[in-house]
């Protein structure tokens, strides 16, 4: 459609055959621009007017409601009138080869690759990309119209002169260039370009884009194909995909829907490293993520497990007689466990962050310090550093240092702030954690026998705590503990490991013999590969308190089985109540069933 000016109302002529093709519908203020009664009324207006007409003049049949799509503006929410107007274009069809050419040559890729296909399949069915707003913020067009004869002149500064009439006076375009072919020479435009500038040659291009799959049309391709237009060169060789964070019912986060975070309230409440963890964690390349404040807590109360180890290990340093002798062949078993896992750790995450796998390296660096770090070796070492007079003590507050210092700089990526309060305090070597050399794997910590053994102990004492958990013998009672193998080096891995394990295992004395020989006919026992574990019965129970208890629940169990067998035997209740209740009614009864059967065993087994 031509756009020509308002016309005046008195050159429109009823039964003059008028050429449509140079009438404008409306004006750019929603006003009737079509010459006759209607003209200048807004549209509204115009269409209750046009209704009343037809009406009066018995023309009306009847009014139906009619119910379509209609756009709408965003934030005022006025209606959209679509209106067809003169508009800038680039042709896409050359420009699209080389971006496609890119991918498919490997010069690009995509994580995960399946994105790639997105992106082909958008290049490959390409149009004509419309770049022109109708915005009043934005890069202005390059176009400046000669107010003499018409002609258009597209350059970097306004022209003096018409190259075609020699007309002086010119205007600007006054539309802007779409928002995304701006943000498209921003890896370059940013440098200096089109200047041969040391910014330019130096980061030009750069290695890796981060960003959400929902913009990869809108911005990744036109980077990609504007990079190569212009500088022969595609910005990136790999673009990250991320999914986006939903709310913990799916949706993606709206004003509309209210259902937004606000990242510094969480902050606020749990501090950026825990926000930043939660982001992480279980998160795969391409996947949605839900945000669940629970989690939030987790990773902050895992930041608060790293610090108060951290300052448990400093309060020890100061304490601790010189490190600076000692050596690897120093170390005890536990201690070159630890210097293992923590040197295996470092090649599977730096592996982990090669392929991208951001999750799934938090989650291993998660696992070693709040397992095998915390709840472990540290608890493993505690008695070494509360001897002064243990020869191994300085070997273990070495152990510590050094194993944390790793374990930090492999935290670091993924929570900076308290990573590197701590790294600060606790050496003096390098200034800062975020330039400190990154742990690389060593032959001379792997450890494979000590790991090994390790690993038998950390075995026995989960059957032990198994055990006891399964009689309700609290931490505070203490029991003697018989570990029975006929293999000497079994045993041996025991005895080099007396005095931590007795504290793991809760045992006031550990006695290794090679049969059952003065072991009680009634001790519990618990079994690992090629060892038996066994505790005296009466070292772990008070026999008459813990039948005492045994009826008590039996009791407890009669009650509630009589009363589920009432409710599941009542018709009416069987008539009436909800499916829902039945089932969650009958899965009572199964567990108080089976609660049921394991007191009358070990009351059985009590009372002989």
């Amino acid at each position: 459609v031509k756009i020509t000016p308002a016309h005046d109302p008195n050159d429109f002529e009823v039964g003059k055959r008028h050429n449509l093709e140079e009438i404008v519908i409306l004006n750019d203020d929603a006003t009737v621009n079509v010459p006759g009664p209607y003209f200048g009324m807004d549209r509204y207006e115009a269409r209750k007017a046009i209704v009343k007409d037809l009406e009066d003049q018995g023309l009306l049949v009847k009014v139906v409601p009619h119910s379509h799509n209609v756009g709408t503006h965003d934030r005022c929410k006025t209606t959209v009138e679509p209106m067809v107007k003169q508009q800038w274009f680039v042709k896409m069809e050359e420009m699209a080869k080389p971006a496609i050419e890119a991918l498919k040559t490997g010069e690009l890729k995509f994580v995960p690759e399946s994105f790639g296909k997105t992106y082909l399949h958008w290049l490959e069915n390409i149009r004509d990309w419309c770049i022109s707003r109708q915005l009043w913020w934005g890069h202005r067009i390059p176009a400046y119209y000669c107010q003499d004869c018409g002609e258009i002149v597209v350059a970097k500064e306004a022209p003096c002169k018409c190259p075609k009439c020699g007309g002086t006076s010119f205007v600007q375009d006054e539309d802007t260039l779409d928002t995304w072919f701006s943000s498209a020479l921003w890896p370059f435009s940013t440098l200096g370009w089109p200047e041969k500038t040391e910014d330019l040659e130096y980061f030009y291009p750069t290695d890796v884009l981060v960003t959400g799959y929902d913009i990869i049309f809108f911005w990744v391709i036109r980077m990609v194909f504007s990079g190569l237009e212009q500088t022969g060169k595609s910005p990136f060789h790999t673009v990250l995909i991320h999914g986006l964070v939903r709310d913990s019912q799916g949706r993606k986060m709206s004003k509309s829907l209210g259902n937004g975070i606000d990242p510094l309230e969480v902050i606020d409440k749990y501090g950026a490293d825990a926000l930043r963890m939660t982001l992480i964690t279980g998160n795969a390349p391409g996947n949605d993520m839900r945000f669940y404040w629970e989690r939030v807590e987790n990773s902050r109360n895992f930041a608060n497990k790293v610090w108060n180890a951290s300052r448990f290990i400093m309060m020890n340093i100061e304490k601790a007689p010189d490190v600076a002798g000692v050596t690897l062949d120093s170390l005890t078993m536990a201690d070159r466990w630890i210097l293992s896992k923590v040197n295996t750790l470092a090649k599977d995450v730096t592996e982990n962050l090669d392929r991208y796998e951001l999750g799934i390296a938090l989650q291993k660096v998660y696992d070693f310090i709040w397992e095998e770090f915390c709840d472990w070796y540290i608890e493993m070492v505690k008695p070494r550093l509360y001897n002064e007079d243990d020869a191994t003590k300085a070997a273990a507050v070495w152990t510590l240092k050094t194993v944390l210092i790793n374990a930090l700089k492999l935290l670091h990526p993924f929570m900076p702030f308290i990573t590197e309060e701590i790294f600060c305090n606790l050496q003096e070597e390098e200034e800062t954690i975020m330039v400190s050399q990154w742990p690389l794997y060593r032959d001379d910590w792997n450890f494979k026998e000590e790991e090994n053994a390790t690993e038998t102990i950390k075995e026995a004492v989960r059957a032990i705590r198994g055990v006891r958990s399964d009689m309700n013998v609290p931490p505070s009672k203490r029991a003697k503990v018989y570990v029975v193998s006929e293999d000497e080096a079994l045993l041996g891995i025991f005895e080099h490991s007396r005095s931590f394990f007795a504290s793991l295992g809760y045992a006031n004395e550990v006695v290794l013999q090679k049969d059952k020989e003065g072991i009680a006919p009634d001790a519990v026992s618990a079994v690992i590969p090629r060892a038996a574990i066994y505790m005296p019965f009466a070292d772990l129970v008070d026999i008459g308190k813990e039948i005492e208890r045994l009826r008590g629940e039996e009791k407890r169990l009669e009650g509630e089985l009589a009363r589920s067998y009432g409710m599941l035997n009542n018709e009416k209740f069987v008539s009436r109540a909800p499916q829902a209740k039945i089932d969650a009614e009958k899965e009572k009864l199964e567990k108080y069933s089976q609660m049921m059967e394991q007191v009358k065993a070990r009351l059985a087994q009590l009372l002989g």
